[in-house]
């Protein structure tokens, strides 16, 4: 028999929309803003790493970062996501959400400025210097993708949870977008003051010593976002979900929430001490009874951020080697090295600004109207679609650019009105407060390693089958429209994988988990009474 709600938690689950929910989302939002700055402004500068540091006297093609040095500058700081995501997600439900969301903040900064310095000049020294801070940089970053989630989740009503939650990953586009933004600004700066010559006409005349600047800038100007917010993120109160359910502190709940709500309400203490006591809040994670309650939902959560990440980043980071590919952007040794960032940046702008930021956007609007379940199927579906279209007639496509960036925008529409953003919300509502947290660390995590797999496995497959047409120091790989073949195949495996995961929709965050029955025995397995929208 389940027991009554919390009256904090009623009255949050049917707060009106407020201006606190308003400011909770840019506070989470800036968080995520800067990680999608952070995180993928590194591919608008790898061309001109390779022209600086890897420069080879007398050779017809401008440099370029060797395979391991390409790899670890892509794939590090995904590196450091995954391991921020397990950590961070597990000190959330250890020490709250709050006492250690200034430290990731933090931590991302001080890391995006470290990113732009170098011990020494010298190649390696350079690179090292690069790979060690981003890293530590996406350590910070990882933390931010349990936290942010799960304290907007916990301050959300039930009515919109999802579209706060959407909205706050949502920032990540308008990050990707700025980005593109901040490097069109610099290099065309330095683009009119030191007015080079293209690579073919002076090699070593097209890089100018100064260009050294640019990606530093680009890299550094990730802090300044992070930095405005930090302390605001230190004013916000701990969530009342954490505070009653795990710290079981009834009065600070209710003083924390009677603020926020402008209500009065009462601290519970021996209904909170009760819930805290029950045999239904006490299993732990690696325990046979998470795994019977929850285990279907994990897996659906963490199978689907896995592949969703392995096309997403392949994408993502590698869009100037697929718009090179075709012909979209010149080719390398026709522009000088300012120019080429320039050029990079105005192509990777353009997809953000067609198909990434609105395809966000959609899924605020619409998720608790639709539901996650059909949003997430229908992006898989539509990913797949276009992803099959651009691979299978992909020759056609090399000399009909228009209509390539038309659908590979549309690639980028769907995975952000689809499952790059509900694989985001759904775990943050589906597991119980104490490991809600954890398990959201989990699950991005497993997005995360997709991600290595899409950045180390991308970068290879996509060479040229012919020998000679490889980038410097590269194998053969299996050409770019094989790559796009299989990355539609991936997408695909996401549609099949999505059936294990639960609609959320409508329902307080203890009906979903049953933090709120009565003995553990009458409750049922989460994952037996989902609604799946047909």
């Amino acid at each position: 028999m389940a027991r009554n709600q919390l009256g904090v938690l009623t009255a949050l689950d049917a707060a009106k929309t407020q201006w606190y929910h308003f400011t909770a989302i840019i506070i989470a939002g800036m968080g995520f803003f800067t990680d999608a700055y952070d995180l993928f402004s590194i591919s608008l500068v790898t061309k001109l790493l390779g022209r600086i540091y890897y420069y080879v006297e007398g050779s017809t093609k401008p440099g370029s970062l060797p395979p391991n040095v390409a790899a670890a500058v892509n794939g590090v700081a995904l590196c450091g996501t995954l391991a921020g995501q397990l950590f961070f997600g597990w000190l959330g439900d250890k020490l709250g959400r709050k006492r250690v969301y200034g430290l990731t903040l933090m931590l991302m900064v001080v890391c995006s400025l470290a990113s732009g310095l170098s011990f020494g000049d010298s190649p390696k020294g350079v690179m090292a210097t690069l790979c060690f801070f981003r890293f530590w940089l996406g350590f910070g970053i990882g933390g931010d993708y349990p936290l942010s989630a799960t304290i907007m989740s916990e301050y959300a009503n039930k009515r919109t949870r999802g579209a706060f939650i959407a909205a706050v990953f949502a920032m990540q586009g308008f990050g990707i977008l700025t980005g593109g933004i901040v490097a069109l600004i610099v290099s065309a700066a330095f683009d009119h003051a030191y007015n080079a010559p293209p690579y073919d006409v002076d090699a070593t005349g097209s890089t100018v010593p100064q260009a050294d600047y640019i990606w530093r800038i680009i890299l550094m100007f990730g802090a300044v976002p992070a930095l405005l917010t930090y302390y605001w993120r230190m004013k916000m109160p701990e969530t009342a979900r954490y505070t009653a359910l795990v710290a079981r502190n009834a009065k600070q709940a209710a003083s924390d929430m009677s603020k926020v709500l402008q209500v009065d309400l009462e601290a519970e203490e021996e209904k909170v001490e009760k819930i805290g006591a029950s045999s239904s809040n006490s299993f732990g994670l690696f325990t046979w009874e998470f795994a019977r309650r929850y285990g279907v939902q994990l897996l659906g959560t963490t199978s689907t951020w896995f592949l969703l990440d392995i096309a997403y980043y392949s994408n993502n980071l590698f869009q100037k080697d697929i718009f090179t590919a075709i012909g979209w952007l010149p080719k390398p040794a026709t522009m000088n090295a300012i120019h080429e960032v320039y050029r990079v940046a105005r192509a990777q702008t353009l997809i953000a600004l067609c198909g990434t930021v609105p395809g966000y956007w959609f899924t605020v609007a619409l998720i608790d109207y639709i539901g996650r379940f059909t949003i997430q199927l229908m992006g898989f579906f539509f990913m797949t679609v276009f992803m099959f279209a651009l691979a299978i007639p992909y020759n056609h496509w090399t000399h009909h650019h228009t209509g390539f960036l038309i659908m590979y925008s549309l690639t980028f529409f769907f995975a952000n009105f689809g499952p790059n953003a509900t694989t985001f919300v759904v775990p943050a509502e589906i597991f119980p407060a104490r490991l809600r947290s954890t398990c959201h660390g989990i699950s991005a995590a497993a997005g995360k390693a997709g991600a290595i797999v899409g950045a180390f496995g991308f970068l290879y497959a996509s060479q040229s089958t012919d020998p000679s047409q490889t980038e410097a120091g590269y194998p053969p790989g299996i050409g770019m429209k094989n790559s796009l073949i299989l990355l539609g195949g991936i997408n695909a495996l996401g549609i099949f994988f999505t059936f294990l995961v639960p609609e959320s929709k409508g329902k307080s965050l203890e009906e979903l988990t049953g933090e709120n029955e009565e003995e553990a025995d009458e409750i049922q397995p989460p994952s037996s009474s989902q609604t799946v929208p047909v």
